[in-house]
């Protein structure tokens, strides 16, 4: 019935029988290859109510493929094909590509159960096209067929193809920007597919617990792999020797060769009997002061550390006099200090202004504010038309600066700062026009983490202004001679004499061809060179560069550099080593004294890096001197018996490692977070922690040596420097905070010069000149008992440490002491006042000191 429903229902439009439409490719075709039109409307009717039964259908073969030598779709192609009846707004042309079969109106398909035309009696037409089509298939809303599917842009007839599209403006092909996005499209969907992949995978964690074991597994991983290359590019993994620094003479010579070793010691082999030099030498106080300009490099928002250096190194009078009692500001009378920035940021350049009128001690250079993109090059540019340091104003001197080119050259004093040197406020005060200003022998410099303590650098940089400069290096051979002169070297039966390029050249007279351009003439030895000195002054590191928290070049370098054209294309990078790469360029590079301080320049003990120890002082440093002295003998002694083994022994050179122990700190330990010796320590108790060697460092929670006792004995200031000026720490550097900041000008500014126990035994020593004294007697006759062969007690052990090293515990070495009475009278009258208080006090109360302590717990271990 739903059948018969079916046929009685209004026919649609797709069912509606289309009359065929000629084109002008029918006139071509055949008459029997039209169609044939199918039943209408009322024959149908006609059939159901005069039933007939529906004749079978004959048998018809399968149809047979055509043979290629019969042409049947040459009348395919000539379908009709206008469908303008169904889509008047389509182009009823047929396209090149299209044959005009795909866009029949046609269609071989029924929507009935009846056959809509009898069967063709020609054979089946296998083409690629159909030769008809229907509206069934030609509209999109066909409620049989479903949605049809869009088809791909690039199959679209009317989208331009690449080829067609014009050029733009500039000349460039528009299709690019498309491909160039159709790439971005073709990347990401190929990441999703990657993607996909990998979350389809069987391995791919799906649980919960998988995905949390995954994650903790990832992040071990990224954090171990971080470690490593921050391990692998360090070039800083082990402590570095700075007792030995102390102790060997340090580098003050040309430029140091590029071939040497980054951890060798010396250039040449180690000295065995050598007796370091003292400094400072007896010579300094009757040479003319050095003309120092100091630059501190800072930033904007750097305003409390400007701060900090004004109120401390800048401006101190133990930084700019030196220890004890100083010399009245004459050795620092011609340093100035001046802070170095670039171009502020708009928030900042309000308060920047403000503190440059307020201080009269800032330089704004004309480049953004960066570290490693050309400031250091500007500032020194700045410096060598605008730096001035004042004038000699005491002329008692038995030497000073002259025949300098730059001596000549003055300014009108500027407005000072506060903490400018104390004899030029004075010239301001007293005349109304003061003396002009002149040009600095040195420009320094520094960075604003560094402590510097300014009578120390003037001292050091003193001595180098008066060095004799070194001599100009023999000019090289000519290659000619060379090859007359090179004797031929041995060779074997088979091996043939080969001629040089030399020997050939001189033959046939080529030279310029093959040795090159003839060399530049020599200057003429009656034009004397100038006699400015070449100096590059720092701490160098892995004997390649001067490290950048503080270095000194002389003006006649700091003039090169302004103004030679090659230095100015070598402006970024890491300023330190291009500052190094400059000095190896210049002219006379062979004759720039690279003078090395790596004893006195060091790291915060708080640092942990390599270059950090304790804060050092003079009187330490001898201490450390010693059991490097003693180390070098056993050192001597092994080679010669290895000599008396061997045939040739190999020399103690640059290549023999540093004991592990001249690396040792009782402050600090590399890689190690410092945490002071014990809990709970005072203000002053955990300054004096710092110190290097003191008593302080080395007090544990055993007991053994409490902290009051050790604050008891510790140095006065005159004693740590031996009665000196200088001759102690010349930078501090890492002081990454303020704390930091201010526990080093604790150290290094403050503190008695005498302690209170030093004062009662130089009372107790001046009693004994006069008359003497029973405890004196007392102490004497107890210590020569001790010398006779008495039991060896905590007296004797403490007489024993008045000229030992403290540090033995570091080198398990003692030395034997005469405990007579001359000895006992050599120590009261010495200069070693913290050792004859702690013998004085152990004597008279009793009580061991803490040097008593310290070797009791070492022999405990041992």
């Amino acid at each position: 019935m739903s059948f018969v429903r079916d046929l009685l229902q209004t026919s649609t439009p797709s069912n509606v029988p289309l009359r065929s439409v000629e084109s002008r490719h029918d006139q071509d075709c055949p008459a029997q290859d039209a169609p044939e039109p199918g039943p209408s409307t009322a024959q149908l009717h006609d059939r159901l109510a005069d039933p007939q039964p529906i004749p079978a259908e004959p048998s018809v073969d399968p149809p047979i493929p055509p043979y290629e030598d019969e042409d049947f779709s040459s009348c395919a192609s000539h379908k009709p094909t206008d469908l303008s009846l169904l889509y008047p707004s389509r182009d009823t042309e047929p396209s090149d590509g299209y044959p005009p079969s795909a866009t029949s109106v046609c269609s071989t398909a029924t929507n009935t159960p009846l056959p809509s035309r009898a069967s063709s009696p020609l054979p089946f037409l296998y083409s690629g096209a159909s030769s008809c089509s229907s509206d069934s298939e030609s509209e999109p809303e066909s409620p049989l067929l479903g949605r049809t599917r869009r088809q791909p842009p690039w199959r679209e007839g009317d989208r331009r193809r690449w080829w067609s599209l014009s050029l733009r403006s500039d000349n460039t092909e528009g299709w690019r920007r498309k491909r160039r996005w159709r790439d971005v499209i073709w990347g990401m969907r190929s990441c999703k597919r990657i993607v996909r992949r990998l979350v389809r995978h069987p391995l791919f964690p799906k649980t919960p617990i998988t995905i949390l074991l995954t994650l903790l597994f990832l992040t071990i991983f990224g954090v171990s792999l971080t470690f490593l290359l921050i391990y692998i590019l360090n070039p800083d993994k082990d402590p570095l020797p700075w007792r030995g620094y102390c102790t060997l003479p340090q580098h003050s010579a040309g430029p140091p060769s590029l071939s040497l070793s980054p951890t060798a010691l010396l250039q040449t082999p180690l000295p065995t009997n050598f007796t370091p030099p003292p400094f400072p030498p007896p010579e300094l106080d009757t040479l003319a002061p050095a003309g120092v300009f100091v630059g501190v490099f800072s930033m904007d928002t750097a305003v409390e550390r400007r701060m900090l250096v004004r109120s401390t190194w800048a401006n101190h009078v133990r930084s700019r006099e030196g220890a004890g009692d100083g010399d009245g500001g004459v050795g620092t009378s011609r340093t100035v200090v001046r802070f170095i920035l670039g171009q502020p940021r708009k928030d900042w350049e309000r308060r920047v202004k403000l503190e440059m009128e307020t201080y009269n001690d800032m330089v704004i250079l004309p480049v953004p504010e960066n570290m490693n993109g050309g400031k250091t090059h500007a500032y020194f540019s700045w410096a060598a038309n605008n730096s001035w340091v004042p004038p000699l104003y005491q002329d008692s001197f038995t030497k000073t600066p002259e025949e300098f080119t730059y001596t000549n050259a003055t300014n009108p004093a500027p407005i000072l700062a506060s903490h400018d040197p104390l004899l030029a406020h004075r010239d301001q005060l007293a005349y109304d026009s003061p003396q002009p200003w002149v040009r600095p022998d040195f420009v320094v410099k520094a960075d604003d983490d560094s402590f510097v303590m300014l009578a120390e650098l003037e001292a050091r940089l003193r001595l180098e202004l008066y060095k004799d400069p070194l001599p100009p290096p023999p000019p090289p051979p000519d290659r000619k001679q060379q090859s007359q002169l090179a004797q031929p070297g041995p060779q074997g039966v088979d091996e043939p004499a080969v001629l040089n390029f030399d020997q050939i050249a001189s033959y046939f007279d080529f030279s310029s061809y093959v040795s090159g351009p003839p060399p530049a003439p020599s200057p003429d030895p009656a034009e004397p060179l100038s006699k400015d000195p070449l100096v590059f002054w720092g701490y160098l590191v892995k004997n390649r560069f001067m490290a950048g928290e503080l270095y000194a070049l002389s003006f006649a370098l700091v003039d090169w550099v302004s103004k030679d054209p090659v230095v100015k294309t070598m402006t970024r990078g890491a300023e330190d080593k291009q500052t190094s790469k400059w000095i190896r360029s210049h002219p006379r590079a062979d004759q720039v004294r690279w003078s090395s301080e790596r004893c006195w320049i060091y790291d915060h003990p708080r640092a942990g890096t390599v270059y950090s120890h304790g804060f050092l002082f003079p009187s330490e440093v001898e201490r450390v001197r010693d059991g490097v002295q003693r180390d070098l003998d056993r050192l001597a002694q092994q080679l010669a018996k290895e000599a008396t083994a061997v045939a040739v022994a190999v020399p103690a050179g640059q290549h023999v490692p540093a004991p592990e122990k001249w690396s040792h700190s009782t402050v600090s330990k590399f890689g190690s977070r410092y945490s002071p010796p014990v809990s709970d320590l005072s203000l002053a108790y955990s300054v004096e922690a710092l110190v290097e060697g003191s008593d302080m460092s080395m007090v544990h929670d055993d007991g053994s040596l409490s902290p009051d006792l050790a604050w008891k004995y510790r140095e006065g200031r005159r004693k740590r420097y031996a009665g000196a000026r200088v001759g102690g720490t010349v930078v501090v550097h890492f002081i990454k905070k303020n704390m930091w900041f201010l526990e080093t000008a604790a150290a290094l500014l403050q503190g008695e010069d005498v302690t209170p126990l030093e004062r009662a035994l130089g009372h107790a020593r001046s009693t004994e000149r006069v008359g003497g004294t029973d405890d004196v007697q007392d102490d004497a006759s107890f210590a020569a008992e001790d010398d006779e062969g008495g039991p060896a007690d905590d007296a004797d052990v403490v007489a024993d440490d008045t000229v030992a090293d403290p540090t033995d515990d570091v080198y398990g070495s003692t030395d034997d002491v005469d405990g007579s009475t001359d000895d006992v009278d050599d120590k009261l009258s010495g200069a070693g006042v913290q050792d004859t208080a702690a013998y004085a006090h152990s004597d008279i109360t009793g009580m061991p000191n803490s040097r008593t302590m310290v070797r009791r717990r070492r022999d405990r271990t041992q």
